[in-house]
């Protein structure tokens, strides 16, 4: 079936319909959204929702259908829609707009169509009641479009714009109820820290398209993906200034130290906002554009090291912050922080295609736990206070179950999706002999099951605190479970594709992606050195999980006694290192002061304003006032001037 379909489609066309699908669902519901506003019609909420949801499912099973057949090819293909247009350039090169396919960008388009698809679906419950309906997916299916547009981009300007838009759409989204002060200012803090970043990356970018002139034929397009590759030779000299100024906007992009303070603040927008944008999606980019480019990142081991080194920080730094959030979201958005170091720590060690079996089990797993929570938060009115729950396994058994799924996942517990790739991630480390980097990224590990099991012994286990709300709405919409069942099972069965050969599995992930990275930069050990580390990963998981669960679902009152006999780390801890403060005073406030005091009060108001506008008004006024009082009207007056100009004009010639 499937064969004769595509008799009548070429595979150029599907791949154009990826991306092309969600806009039209953006397009169709911005539209519904502003025709609303100038009349009394108002936009059916079935209909915007299924032509929301729709969408982004039509590309999915295209993706589906593209990996199909990508599947029963033998050797490795990449297929390019070819250049569609010009987009600009000059006499020796040029910037086409194309699209292209590979074992990478079929893999990521999968899971961000899927789980996207999925998030989609999940608000349509969630925002069934929201006067903005049609608003809101006219934001999440541009988002989609974007993200697919940096995916499935096959030139760095490309990648680009998809990368700028979703910035953009996560600005709109994070701050959808703007009329929340604090929701505004969260937009705005994610926007403004990532066009720092961004800066670095467009930098980036330059530098290669510098470095590549000379190589140049009219009409290449020398910032392709190909192009870059085929003559990486050439960026030798300036590789490691260009990947250094590339990761940069990939630590704003992915919430690394030290632009990742944007992300917790994030938690501000809808749940399936902070699902879409946590899980599978914007905070993914950077790994992407790191593992797209990582022909070029081979060429700078001084980069590796940097990736490396920030990435195991992250995933540590981020891991502590997580265990004092009060905030079911807040402890979600750290572990999103942290989880992103891990993937970041195996891109510097060049494991890439590990990261990218992180990616994808993350996507699994952290959505899964962010729609979770938003089922929490739905049925206690709004309330997202840890310490306002308990015991609600009772009343909310299929988000409890499948919580608890997504946990054992997170927390690296077998079989679940989390155990196979954070074992590969911790296993490449200590083979590539980085012993510290997996000492640290290993206690990371530990503390993630142990937050993660301290927010479950603290929302569904226990007594309800009398002082939250009294009733618990009930689980019953249809829109809202599904995606949590169907999150859960991949959860489960997930990370099944990467078991490793140690292990007596095939690790099919990794021989997919093999032709796309070069070979592993270290030797791996022997298998039963891995077979034995992963048992002890996972048992090292679990006893935190374990002390986590006693301490907050059993004797709650321990954990408050620690919590007092080490009052200044736990202070520490819940300002999060005081880090916001910091860069509120050596950057933010600076600023200000500069611009008001600077810029406004004195070159605006004082060098503007008054010199060059009120000044040349007055100079013209003067000139004026001149040249009337010149015109007298009286004849012996004029000749004398006719007389008296003749003069001088005579002089200066003489002279």
């Amino acid at each position: 079936m499937i064969e004769q379909l595509l008799q009548h489609i070429s595979i150029p066309t599907l791949m154009c319909l990826i991306p092309l699908l969600p806009l039209l669902g953006a397009i169709a519901n911005g539209k519904m959204y502003l025709f609303s506003t100038r009349s009394q019609w108002k936009p059916s909420h079935a209909l915007s929702g299924t032509i929301a949801v729709v969408m982004p499912l039509i590309s999915f099973l295209i993706v589906a259908v593209l990996f199909y057949i990508a599947m029963g090819l033998e050797d490795s293909h990449s297929v390019s829609t070819g250049p569609l247009f010009t987009w600009f350039g000059g006499t020796q090169w040029a910037v086409t707009i194309g699209l292209k396919l590979d074992q990478l960008s079929l893999i990521m388009a999968l899971v961000v169509t899927g789980v996207g698809s999925l998030i989609h679906l999940y608000s349509v419950g969630y925002m069934s009641h929201d006067d903005g309906f049609a608003k809101y997916f006219a934001y999440l299916n541009l988002f989609l479009f974007f993200m697919l547009l940096l995916i499935l981009g096959d030139s760095l300007p490309l990648m680009f714009v998809g990368w700028e838009g979703v910035g953009l759409c996560s600005y709109l989204l994070i701050g959808f109820w703007f009329t929340d002060i604090e929701k505004a200012k969260a937009g705005k803090k994610a926007f403004i820290v990532n066009r720092i970043g961004d800066f670095g990356f467009v930098l980036g970018i330059f530098f290669i398209w510098q470095a590549l002139q000379p190589t140049a034929q009219p009409g290449d397009a020398i910032l392709s993906f190909s192009y870059i590759s085929t003559h990486a030779a050439f960026l030798a000299p300036v590789a490691t200034a260009a990947t250094l100024l590339l990761f940069l906007g990939a630590t704003g992009k992915s919430a690394q130290i030290p632009l990742y303070v944007w992300l917790p603040d994030a938690m501000a927008g809808p749940t399936p906002v902070s699902a879409l944008i946590h899980a599978a999606t914007m905070v993914t980019a950077g790994i992407y554009m790191v593992a797209r480019l990582n022909f070029l990142f081979v060429l700078a081991p001084t980069t590796l090291n940097v990736i490396a080194i920030v990435g195991c920080a992250t995933a540590f730094f981020a891991a502590t912050m997580g265990l004092v959030q009060d905030d079911i979201k807040k402890v979600l958005a750290y572990s999103t922080v942290s989880q992103l170091g891990f993937m970041f720590l195996a891109l510097g060690v060049g494991a890439f295609s590990v990261a990218i079996f992180h990616v994808m089990t993350h996507a699994f797993f952290k959505a899964l736990l962010f729609l979770g929570s938003g089922s929490v938060i739905h049925a206690m009115d709004g309330e997202q206070r840890l310490s306002m729950y308990g015991g609600l396994r009772k009343h909310l058994p299929v988000t409890f179950t499948t919580f608890l799924i997504g946990t054992l996942a997170i927390a690296g517990i077998w079989p679940f999706a989390g155990f196979f790739s954070k074992d590969a991630i911790l296993w490449h480390v200590y083979s590539s002999g980085h012993f510290w980097l997996w000492l640290i990224a290993t206690l990371a590990a530990g503390l993630t099951a142990f937050y993660m099991f301290r927010l479950v012994g603290l929302a569904f286990f226990g007594k309800r605190n009398p002082a939250g709300p009294h009733h618990v709405h009930p689980e019953n919409s249809v829109t809202m479970l599904l995606p949590l069942v169907v999150l859960a099972v991949l959860s489960i069965i997930g990370g099944w594709v990467g078991v490793p050969h140690a292990m007596g599995g095939h690790d099919h992930i990794m021989t997919w992606l093999a032709p796309l990275f070069p070979t592993a930069l270290h030797e791996a050990g022997n298998e039963s050195t891995e077979l034995f580390m992963g048992l002890g990963s996972m048992t090292w998981g679990a006893i935190w999980a374990i002390i986590a669960w006693i301490l907050y679902s059993q004797h709650r009152g321990w954990a408050d006694q620690m919590a007092a006999r080490f009052k200044r780390c736990y202070t520490l801890l819940v300002n999060l290192y005081y880090v916001d403060q910091i860069y509120d005073a050596v950057v933010v406030q600076p600023l200000l002061w500069f611009s008001r005091s600077v810029l406004w009060q004195t070159v605006d108001a004082v060098l503007i304003d008054k010199i060059l506008v009120g000044g040349s008004a007055r100079i013209a006024r003067l000139f004026g006032r001149v040249g009337t009082a010149m015109e007298t009207g009286l004849v012996p007056h004029y000749v004398f001037l006719l007389v008296l100009g003749s003069v001088v004009v005579l002089g200066w010639m003489i002279l």
